[in-house]
């Protein structure tokens, strides 16, 4: 009997196999948490705006993605392949995105595109987290921060200026 129970011990012992060491764990550790940081911060601001798509969908689009690039990685599958996991999670986040945007009843009414296209961005810096590239993952997030809070700021600042003064002729 203790020949079966040393068989399971080492058959689990393998299914485990694909962290070999602490240096492979910790990095599977930083990119994984990376992804969901910086989604997380992206989702913070849709969160904070009043947007269905907050802080938890933003972290699990970012994880996912990273974590699909990691494992391919770890798979051994060549750099050339690996576009095709990236194609996968473009059309994948493409259409998760997708349902996030409402049409109204007027034709000129369409809600939602911005959460979609941050979907999409949250997938990108996950990919990019996941392939190791942290610093480009940090930029990217920096810089659509920007975007989603200093934009609308701007656009308000103008539409008071265009109120304020007088129509041109």
């Amino acid at each position: 009997m203790s020949g079966w129970w040393q068989q399971i011990a080492t058959t689990v012992a393998a299914e485990f196999s694909d962290v070999p060491d602490v240096s492979q764990a910790t990095r599977i550790v930083v990119r994984l948490g990376m992804a969901g940081l910086l989604g997380g911060l992206l989702g913070w601001e849709r969160e904070h705006a009043g947007k269905a798509a907050g802080v938890r969908t933003h972290m699990l689009v970012a994880m996912g993605a990273a974590l699909f690039v990691l494992v391919s990685q770890q798979a051994g599958i060549s750099p050339a392949d690996n576009s095709r996991v990236l194609q996968g999670i473009i059309a994948g986040v493409g259409f998760l995105g997708a349902g996030t945007i409402l049409k109204g009843d007027a034709e000129s009414q369409v809600k939602g595109l911005t959460t979609a296209a941050g979907i999409w961005l949250t997938a990108a810096i996950g990919v990019a987290a996941g392939l190791g590239q942290e610093a480009t993952a940090v930029l990217t997030t920096g810089l659509a921060l920007v975007v989603l809070w200093a934009i609308p700021l701007v656009q308000a600042l103008a539409a008071k200026r265009a109120q304020k003064s007088p129509p041109r002729r």
